[in-house]
């Protein structure tokens, strides 16, 4: 008996709920996350080695669980996925709420973590589905995966200002309140996102949906990118730039201290870096449009890399009155459009790798090599921080090193495009 696929098995969620969603999953996040680590100080006493084990734990079980949680929207449905990761966020945030002591911190920590790494790549496998289906005629419009970067960032801009309006009340108000997101989130996946697997288009096949050939049909295909050394090879290097970014969080309050300016301005910063990923993703996606894939990943990685180079620079002398924030802008600026180039280029390309296949593994590995990285990186780089908190020639060597590793990604990631790019491959990322 030859079985067909039912016209449902492609449907997907409408972009407009995935942009939507994107947005409220970081307000929910960023009300509560970004002031974890004070209420740790203030309100437990926490040193900074615990403060930083606790945040560096949810980080990596979100990061390195991204690969699990990709290879479980492809077995279960994306549907499924995020109406889990979203209950999961819940059962994390009310254990935030209710802990008292280290265990229990780090442990809501990590179970918020698994929360995100469950929802996210669902997510994007659904969104690289929807962009997967596009018409040509639809390649004068802003990408889907562009407008995913900046509707997470809107977030990214509005949660902090919900947090510190709930600050005032307490941590635990901001908490319930993003559990109470989360759990409205999940009701609306129940009802808006259709209970299948989606089939992603190849790029470049007009409309067509690519499917699965006989020989494969059948099986779940969840670590096909485990076989894939040349997918292996682009994520190790894509890596770096999650890396590069997280030095807003690890080494930006580092570079505060070493300019005299401490703490104060690193709201600012943080909001700087939203509002300018909100005013420039939309651009630099045209931009890149006119570049091959090769040629944006190349100048998103060199910036970054220029950026480290300089703030290593100005890291060994003292500069004075407003010159201050010069360092820590140059850096904030880099890293973002850095970011601009390279992130949604790399999300475009998983098609191509993907080549049809079930793609929220894929974007698992993309995700979990970026989670490992920071964690050795990180690693490494802490050590050298120690020396940097004043004007030296030591204080340059953690720039040095950031730049070196941006600069080798830069030259390295070109040798690991997809095999056969297709021609509107630029237009997709």
């Amino acid at each position: 008996m030859t079985t067909t696929i039912a016209p449902t098995a492609v449907r997907t969620a409408s972009p407009r709920l995935l942009l939507s969603s994107q947005l409220i999953f970081n307000i929910g996040f960023y009300s509560v996350i970004p002031f974890l680590a004070v209420s740790l100080r203030e309100d437990f006493a926490m040193g900074a080695t615990a403060v930083g084990i606790v945040l560096g734990a949810r980080t990596f079980a979100q990061q390195g669980m991204f690969l699990a949680g990709g290879a479980i929207a492809d077995l279960w449905g994306p549907r499924y996925a995020m109406i889990t990761g979203c209950l999961v966020r819940v059962t994390g945030y009310l254990l935030l709420a209710a802990a008292a002591d280290f265990p229990l911190f780090l442990l809501a920590a990590i179970v918020t973590g698994i929360g995100g790494a469950l929802f996210s790549p669902a997510l994007e496998s659904l969104m690289g589905s929807a962009e997967g289906r596009r018409k040509p005629a639809a390649a004068n419009r802003p990408t889907l995966f562009a407008l995913l970067v900046i509707f997470g960032e809107i977030g990214a801009v509005v949660g902090p200002l919900v947090g510190v309006l709930l600050l005032g009340i307490g941590l635990d108000a901001a908490l319930y309140l993003g559990a109470g997101i989360f759990t409205v989130m999940a009701l609306v996946f129940w009802r808006q996102v259709p209970a299948t697997r989606p089939v992603t288009a190849r790029p470049g096949a007009a409309g067509q949906e690519s499917r699965p050939s006989p020989a494969t049909a059948g099986r779940p295909q969840l670590w096909d990118c485990l076989k894939d050394k040349r997918f292996i090879g682009f994520a190790a290097f894509y890596s770096v730039n999650l890396l590069a970014h997280n030095q807003l969080y690890f080494g930006l309050p580092v570079e505060l201290e070493r300019s005299g300016l401490g703490s104060a301005p690193l709201g600012l910063l943080f909001a700087y870096a939203s509002v300018l990923t909100v005013c420039l993703q939309w651009p630099v996606a045209k931009l890149t449009r006119r570049l091959s894939p090769r040629t944006a990943l190349t100048t998103g990685f060199a910036v970054q890399s220029a950026g480290f180079a300089a703030v290593a620079a100005l890291a060994m002398y003292p500069q004075a009155g407003e010159l201050k924030v010069l360092p820590a802008v140059v850096l904030v600026t880099a890293l973002c459009v850095g970011n601009m180039f390279v992130a949604p280029i790399a999300m475009g390309l998983v098609l191509e790798f993907a080549g049809g296949r079930r793609t929220g593994a894929f974007y698992g590995l993309l995700a979990s090599g970026g989670g490992v990285m920071v964690l050795i990186g990180n690693i490494a780089l802490g050590p050298l921080y120690e020396g940097a908190v004043q004007p030296s020639t030591a204080a340059a060597a953690p720039w040095l090193l950031t730049a070196l590793l941006a600069a080798a990604s830069a030259a390295g990631i070109r040798r690991f495009l997809p095999a056969r790019p297709t021609a509107d491959a630029a237009a997709r990322a």
